[in-house]
C-alpha cells in the first residue's frame, strides 16, 4: 500500500491546469508563480509514478489517466471545502467567507443595489463575487469552486437546492416612435424576426426569451449580437433592432440616457425566476437561506 497521498495544493494545481490548459494562467488563478505551480504537478507525477499531462511547447495535453485522476481531485476538493464549511457553518450564522457566482443579466442590475445593505448588516459575511454565464457557474459549483449561484431559471442545473428570490417580467425594448411600437403589451407575432437582437449563445436570457416568443423560427433568424445587455440597447437606441430585457434591468435605469422604450411582451412565458442554489446537503444550508432572505429584501 502506498503511503504517499497527494495533498491538497497539488490537486487544487493539477485541477487548475485542467481548467486553463495553460500553465501561467493556471498559476495565476492558483495566486502563485508557474514555477511553483509546474514544480507541485510534476512532484505529484513522481510520486504517484505515472504521467498526468504531455507537455509541448504550445499544447497542455491530459493524458486519459490524468482527467480520471481531475475527474477524482474535483471530488476531494469538494469534500475538504465541505469541511470547511462543516466547521464556519458552527459560528456565527452567515459569516466567513462566502463565495457566489452571478450570472451577467443579473449581477449589474441587483447587486450595486443589494451589497452595501449586506454589507452594513452582515459585517462578519466576507462575500466573495464572480460573474459568469449559468452553464460555467453551474459547473463553478459543481467543482466546489463557489459555495451558491444566484442564477435564472429553467436552466439545468442538476442537483441542488434553491431558495426563489423573484420573479422576474421580460419586456420588449423598441427604438422611440417605433411604428409598430404598441400602447401596452406585444404579442410574440409583432416581433420581426430580422430585427430581434439576442445575447451570445451561453447566456440563459437568450433561451428564456425565445422560449416565451415560442416562435421557433426565430432561433436560427434572430441577429445576435453583443455579449451585454447594455450593447443589446446601445443597438436599439440606434435603430439597428429590438431586443428583449428582464425587469430589474430597466428598473435599475438601463434605458437612462436613451430614446429607448419598453412594453412588456404578452405570453404565459414572458418572465424568469431568479433563485439561489446551492450544493445538496452543504452544511451551509441555513446561511444560504439566510442569504435569499437577504437578497429578497433588496
Amino acid at each position: 500500500m502506498s503511503t504517499y497521498l497527494p495533498t491538497i495544493k497539488q490537486l487544487q494545481y493539477l485541477v487548475a491546469l485542467h481548467e486553463y490548459k495553460h500553465f501561467g494562467r493556471a498559476a495565476e488563478a492558483s495566486y502563485v508563480s508557474q514555477s511553483t505551480l509546474s514544480a507541485g504537478i510534476r512532484e505529484l507525477e513522481s510520486l504517484l509514478g505515472i504521467t498526468l499531462v504531455e507537455r509541448s511547447r504550445r499544447v497542455v495535453r491530459f493524458t486519459s489517466l490524468g482527467d480520471a485522476v481531475v475527474e477524482k481531485a474535483h471530488r476531494i476538493l469538494r469534500e475538504a471545502e465541505e469541511l470547511s464549511d462543516l466547521v464556519q457553518a458552527s459560528g456565527k450564522p452567515l459569516s466567513g467567507t462566502l463565495r457566489m457566482s452571478v450570472i451577467p443579466t443579473i449581477a449589474p442590475f441587483m447587486l450595486p443595489r443589494m451589497l452595501p445593505r449586506l454589507k452594513k448588516e452582515r459585517p462578519d459575511l466576507k462575500l466573495l463575487l464572480r460573474e459568469e454565464t449559468s452553464q460555467d457557474a453551474v459547473e463553478s459549483l459543481q467543482h466546489g469552486r463557489v459555495d451558491c449561484v444566484l442564477l435564472a431559471l429553467p436552466f439545468g442545473t442538476g442537483e441542488v437546492e434553491m431558495e426563489h428570490i423573484a420573479d422576474d417580467r421580460l419586456f420588449i425594448a423598441f427604438p422611440k416612435d417605433d411604428p409598430r411600437d404598441p400602447p401596452e403589451t406585444v404579442p410574440p407575432s409583432m416581433i420581426d424576426d430580422g430585427r430581434l437582437l439576442l445575447l451570445e449563445d451561453g447566456h440563459c436570457l437568450r433561451d428564456h426569451a425565445l422560449a416565451a416568443c415560442n416562435r421557433p423560427e426565430l432561433r436560427g433568424s434572430a441577429m445576435m449580437i453583443g455579449t451585454n445587455l447594455h450593447t443589446l440597447v446601445q443597438m436599439v437606441d440606434h435603430d439597428l433592432g429590438l431586443t428583449m430585457l428582464p425587469e430589474m434591468a430597466l428598473n435599475a435605469g438601463i434605458l437612462n440616457g436613451t430614446d429607448v422604450v419598453a412594453r412588456p411582451l404578452k405570453s404565459s412565458e414572458a418572465s424568469r425566476e431568479i433563485a439561489l442554489i446551492w450544493r445538496k446537503n452543504s452544511p451551509r444550508g441555513e446561511d444560504f437561506k439566510l442569504l435569499a432572505e437577504e437578497l429578497r429584501a433588496g
